[in-house]
């Protein structure tokens, strides 16, 4: 199994993550099952959030005291205020069931947090690091401009960053940029939130750039034994895997919704993140799974659109997400009357 220096942070990882965000969807004995599985293989780097509902709870219940030396536990905090900051630090340590934390993220600020910038938060970390209740400073983000200032700023040990086969040249950078820094750069949606269908075309890709450390959001425990594998039994990077990642690239580079959820909650209960993606939904994954009588009240809420904008405003990728969901919209309802589904992409 290929190992991972995170940076300057003195962890080593084997090159493959949990992401604790799915397990939120997962009864806790499936969820403790299964991360002590992961674990069991091999699986050392755990990444959470205070905002994943009860995710650290079961991660808790998984690392008792006895096995907490064997995990590399990263959480993270959405707070903007010092107080938010203390609160959300001191439940993480109480739901994970541990009295210190590996890696601590600001979780998606609009932006990098900094010594007397006014906020305070910078000075929570620290001080929080001198207590010996975090051991590393980080940050995660979705917006450029904001992981550039992070990395260049020289604060953080770690960035967190969406990152895969379907990113632009500017992505690429910014993870080039980031490795040449010192820090570690931690690579989330390595599946563009399922878009991406190949566990292997992902995984290969992902090894061309030695020094990223991985996380995939697992639910499944047919989906933690496929990544398993690959620990044990890389595949090999092959014609048939390249054509994989063009196919894709071609069907699925532009302006398409990540399903990162910063838009949400919207104000009449849009489910965004996956209706405005339903159009490529359909045509990479069993038109059952959307199709029925669930996917169809879910679509139908976009006709309730406001237009309210709020959507579009806090999408970190700038997209113009109410005429997103008008034109995924569109296309189910052709797909329901029998029609095929277009071949252009969002």
């Amino acid at each position: 199994m290929a190992k991972i220096a995170i940076g300057k942070t003195g962890l080593y990882a084997e090159d493959t993550g949990f992401g604790a965000l799915p397990i939120q969807r997962v009864p806790k004995d499936d969820a403790v099952k299964m991360l002590r599985m992961a674990l069991d293989a091999g699986i050392t780097y755990y990444d959470t959030s205070r905002a994943y509902t009860d995710s650290e709870e079961k991660i808790g219940a998984a690392f008792p005291p006895s096995l907490r030396d064997k995990a590399i536990i990263a959480t993270k905090t959405k707070a903007l205020t010092v107080e938010g900051f203390w609160s959300d630090l001191e439940t993480s340590l109480k739901m994970l069931k541990t009295d210190y934390i590996d890696i601590y993220q600001f979780h998606n600020p609009s932006f990098c947090p900094k010594p007397d910038d006014g906020t305070g938060l910078y000075e929570a970390m620290l001080k929080a690091k001198e207590e010996g209740k975090i051991r590393n400073i980080a940050i995660t983000n979705h917006r450029l401009d904001t992981a550039f200032e992070a990395v260049e700023s020289g604060l953080y040990t770690t960035l967190q960053f969406p990152f895969n086969y379907l990113s632009t040249f500017k992505e690429l950078k910014l993870v080039q940029q980031t490795l040449d820094s010192g820090m570690g750069f931690v690579c989330m949606k390595g599946m563009s939130g399922g878009l991406i269908t190949s566990g292997a075309a992902a995984t290969v890709w992902m090894r061309r750039y030695p020094g990223v450390m991985p996380i995939l959001g697992i639910q499944k425990e047919e989906e933690l034994a496929e990544f398993i594998s690959y620990m044990h039994n890389p595949p090999e990077d092959t014609d048939e895997i390249q054509n994989i990642i063009e196919a894709d690239r071609k069907q699925l580079s532009g302006d398409f919704c990540r399903s990162c959820g910063y838009c949400m909650p919207c104000p009449v209960g849009i489910e965004i993140r996956t209706a405005a993606r339903m159009s490529l939904l359909l045509r990479r994954a069993p038109v059952e799974e959307n199709l029925n009588p669930k996917g169809l009240a879910l679509m139908n809420k976009i006709d309730d659109c406001l237009e309210c904008g709020q959507c579009a405003s806090k999408c970190p990728y700038g997209l113009d997400t109410p005429n997103l969901l008008k034109r995924n919209l569109k296309d189910y309802r052709e797909v329901l009357a029998g029609k095929p589904i277009l071949p252009h992409n969002y």
